[in-house]
């Protein structure tokens, strides 16, 4: 990351520099296959080549004048994409599958950050390519996975491009676009705050072509998907779960220019190596879906050291397997949760049952990791301070028994004695909720390790949304207010800065101890 990104002020683009994008692409000849540039760009500029022939590339600092947003709502099938990889190294390629009903689209792609408030910056585009409508989809019976199929429509390489979380804008002749996320991890998290992102979760959710982990074509339970498929487009936008539940964290972090690396809960699967040397390692707004390797991985980097943030509710619930597809490792995410005695792999694989963490066999709650427990759904409740003197609360103006309306929601988590936690662990914010009828509490939890590590878990899901409490930003503010937005951006940023700065453990007070006072256990 340069020294212009990590302060948040990029140069401006000037209006003719911004149009040469535009000039450059209309440019270009149609083609079924491209390649993008990585010739190395100068550090003044926002310059696009432009050279016949070429595709328009921008580099590293890329131009802060391009609009990231969609402008225009695509119907279903007017364009849609997907990469055939969830996540690169800078300069490696990827291939993107498009489907439209225009004869040519664009593709830009956009790096998630502050840019002095723009909040995404273009790094590359693409020329025209000439568009194909692929209208059928594969469904594996057995297991009711949907899988698109369709051609790749262009290979793109990443050089020059810097590591963090893309939107890759899909631009129909005609208008309509989408977004296919897209992460460009770092080769080391060494000395830094890791970002981990969350596409088994957006997969889980993701009802293209009629099927999700939750339901079926007929809207049932009963007829949802055992088994999900990366080799699909995202439903709505296209990339509504980032958006709502991850995007506002990572343009805070950028702003604070702390020391960022970016993965994927994928990628801290496959190896442990992804977390070396973290500072932090931070799990987002909904990040629900873990494999037992990346459970296993994150808890080994806390003992080693590693600060852990759960920035979410309903974090690290369910146990999934992660298997190879017609396109690669890692490319179908199963969970079969309540039928997962019918799950063949089981036979040989007793304890590997895909549900629910607590759940047996191979019960392991999460708490144990996260110091909170997923409790229920859907709630709609005040956020209550209980330890307002904590370092994490610190600038907020806030005093015991404040509360922030709205903020406790939809899904939230307490600590519950019942359940293995750590055993100094400090309750933070104690809130008290109504679900279906039952009366508890949402809590936001802190505690140490004898490594040295802090972890912060939230309790609410809905916490990355306060960042954008009352701004009309992407996400829903459910009636929160710019005072909650407020108090949960110096919340989040209190932590940040404060994991960055080492073990947690060790540079800054212990965590006080009040399970049982507040619990009477």
């Amino acid at each position: 990351m340069s020294d212009d990104e990590r302060d948040g002020t990029p140069p401006r683009a000037d209006r003719r520099t911004f149009l040469g994008v535009a000039a450059a692409g209309a440019a270009g000849a149609a083609v079924a296959a491209v390649t993008g540039c990585d010739t190395a760009p100068s550090r003044t500029a926002s310059r696009v080549n432009t050279t016949a022939g070429a595709l328009p590339t921008v580099g590293p600092q890329g131009l802060i004048g391009a609009d990231w947003r969609i402008r225009t709502a695509s119907p279903a099938a007017a364009i849609q994409g997907y990469t055939d990889k969830v996540s690169v190294l800078p300069g490696e390629s990827f291939g993107l599958h498009v489907s439209t009903t225009a004869p040519g689209f664009r593709v830009a792609a956009f790096r998630v950050g502050w840019y002095g408030g723009a909040q995404a910056r273009l790094i590359w585009a693409s020329r025209r390519v000439r568009g194909a409508l692929h209208d059928r989809s594969e469904l594996l019976v057995a297991t009711r996975t949907v899988r698109a199929g369709w051609k790749r429509s262009l290979t793109v390489r990443t050089g020059g491009w810097p590591a963090g979380a893309y939107l890759l804008r899909l631009d129909a002749e005609g208008g309509h676009q989408r977004y296919v996320p897209l992460v460009v991890r770092s080769a080391t998290a060494a000395g830094k705050t890791l970002i981990m992102h969350a596409p088994a979760t957006w997969q889980a959710y993701n009802t293209w072509g009629g099927y999700s982990l939750y339901r079926g074509r007929d809207t049932s339970y009963a007829n949802r998907s055992l088994v999900v498929s990366f080799d699909r487009p995202y439903d709505g936008n296209g990339a509504e779960k980032f958006m709502v539940y991850e995007r506002a964290a990572v343009v805070l972090a950028e702003k604070l220019g702390i020391p960022l690396a970016y993965t994927t809960g994928v990628d801290v699967h496959r190896s442990p190596s992804v977390l070396r040397g973290a500072t932090t390692a931070v799990a987002l707004g909904h990040d629900e879906y873990w494999t037992p390797e990346q459970r296993r991985h994150v808890g080994a980097a806390r003992d080693a050291g590693t600060n852990l943030v759960f920035l979410g509710a309903n974090t690290c619930f369910r146990r999934v397997r992660l298997e190879a597809g017609p396109r690669g490792a890692a490319r179908v995410v199963a969970c079969y949760k309540t039928d997962f005695r019918v799950d063949p792999y089981l036979v040989a694989h007793p304890t590997m049952a895909t549900t629910d963490f607590r759940d047996r066999p191979g019960a392991d709650p999460e708490s144990s990791l996260t110091g909170v427990m997923y409790d229920g759904y859907p709630v709609d409740a005040p956020y209550v301070v209980e330890s307002p003197d904590h370092w994490v609360f610190a600038g907020t103006g806030a005093a015991r028994g404040d509360s922030f309306a709205h903020l406790v929601g939809v899904e939230y988590d307490r600590v519950n004695p019942d359940f293995p936690h750590p055993g100094a662990l400090e309750i933070l914010a104690h809130s008290p909720v109504s679900c279906q009828g039952r009366q508890t509490y949402s809590d936001s939890a802190y505690y140490t390790v004898p490594g040295g590590a802090g972890v912060f878990a939230t309790g609410t899901m809905r916490w990355v949304e306060g960042l954008m409490a009352a701004t009309g930003e992407d996400g829903r503010d459910h009636g929160m207010d710019a005072r909650t937005r407020a108090f949960v951006t110096r919340t989040t940023e209190n932590v940040l800065r404060g994991f960055a700065e080492g073990r947690a453990g060790t540079t800054r007070p212990a965590p006080r101890a009040n399970v049982a006072a507040l619990y009477g256990a």
